[in-house]
């Protein structure tokens, strides 16, 4: 692929600044259009099973709009046929509007010539001819989720749906106790966007444009990750996508940013915030290190013995930089920071307000403040939380 020349030349501090806006995290966020707006404005939201102060497509509207109620959250996505689950990213919630432009991994599912899991002769029609008579169902419902207590063993019916779901046959709906709730697409997804008419090149210039738009700049890599597309794809629609090349500062390969993104200087207010690792913001290390100079990892599913910062832990936004991270946890109603790091003493009061915001969300009437890195900043840490949290309970 041959690169125009670039359109703009952008310090790495404009760049950082762009992408800010474009994740929502610089400037009035559009309080008026929600959990839905947020949805809207990232075209995809992480889906993941852990859940320590609150499940990530829950903290995602959270980081950007504040302590938007938990129940408030889930009724946005789910109700009016307002969304779908699908693989983009990873598994994620997307707009409904989008359901045609996923048209092209419909169409690479269908062709697909191996699985991991064999499907029994006759349960995919039977599954199909379930959910149409007694559908929205679980996988339990419709006869049992897995054939042992091994995660992967699943059954023949969990296969069968699962597959449909790739296919475009059926779609999750919602969650229900974390369960996926499946339900026909002739009856989930609205009859004008019921379709797979658009090509793959129309399906993939529309997904990089969005990623474009939600990254504000990005690199072939960056764009390419958003929704999980391959480089070669990102290269043959890219010129007819609406991005423009730029250059960034210290970034080293070509980039691409949203042209509404360049036309007026990112300004307005930073939001002070923790954020879940499955944030769009940082969900891809390579991209956050580079944007600001912050290396993370989720440690999850690292020894115990071999973390460093924590089982989940948290990076904190503030000031437009990421300025410590928080590994927490809940007792009752005590949110527990049972491991900071923090960058240096400026980052104490802005620690001090993501813990108390966050405590406030969950219900959480008081803060413990174990683990500090470096140790001399855990008695100012804590102080801070203390008088933070007073002002916020009066």
């Amino acid at each position: 692929m041959t690169t125009p020349p670039p359109a703009t030349d952008l310090t790495a501090d404009e760049a950082r600044r762009i992408v800010l806006r474009a994740q929502g995290f610089l400037g009035t966020p559009d309080r008026r259009a929600g959990v839905r707006g947020v949805l809207r404005h990232l075209g995809a939201v992480q889906l993941d099973t852990i859940s320590v102060l609150a499940r990530s497509h829950e903290l995602i509207p959270y980081a950007r709009l504040g302590a938007v109620g938990r129940k408030k959250v889930e009724s946005a996505y789910w109700t009016d046929r307002h969304a779908f689950e699908y693989w983009s990213h990873a598994a994620c919630i997307l707009p409904i509007e989008e359901w045609p432009h996923f048209a092209f991994r419909r169409r690479a599912y269908r062709s697909r010539p191996h699985w991991n899991h064999q499907l029994p002769d006759g349960t995919y029609d039977q599954v199909i001819k379930q959910l149409r008579t007694e559908g929205p169902l679980t996988a339990t419902e419709l006869g049992g989720a897995k054939k042992t207590s091994e995660w992967w063993d699943w059954s023949g019916t969990k296969v069968a749906v699962e597959r449909a779901l790739m296919y475009g046959e059926v779609v999750c709906v919602e969650r229900r106790g974390w369960k996926r709730v499946y339900d026909l697409a002739e009856r989930a997804v609205p009859a004008n966007l019921l379709h797979d008419e658009l090509d793959d090149a129309e399906c993939l210039r529309r997904l990089v444009r969005l990623a474009g738009q939600s990254l504000g700049v990005g690199t072939r890599a960056d764009i390419a990750d958003y929704h999980r597309l391959k480089g070669e794809q990102v290269d043959a629609v890219i010129a007819d996508s609406g991005l423009v090349p730029v250059t960034v500062e210290g970034w080293g390969k070509p980039a691409w940013a949203d042209p509404a993104a360049l036309e007026t200087p990112p300004r307005g207010r930073h939001r002070t915030t923790l954020l879940s690792p499955f944030d769009s913001l940082i969900w891809e290390r390579a991209r956050t290190e580079r944007i600001f100079g912050f290396t993370h990892r989720l440690e999850a599913y690292v020894p115990k013995p071999k973390r460093i910062y924590g089982y989940f832990a948290m990076p904190v936004l503030a000031g437009g930089r990421l300025v410590g991270r928080v590994d927490p946890a809940r007792e009752g109603s005590t949110l527990v920071a049972r491991q900071v790091t923090l960058d240096g003493p400026k980052a104490v009061p802005a620690v001090a307000q993501a813990l108390v915001e966050a405590a406030s969300w969950v219900d959480g009437t008081d803060i413990r403040v174990e683990r500090v890195d470096p140790p001399d900043l855990r008695e100012p840490l804590a102080k801070e939380v203390t008088g933070a949290l007073a002002t916020a309970l009066r």
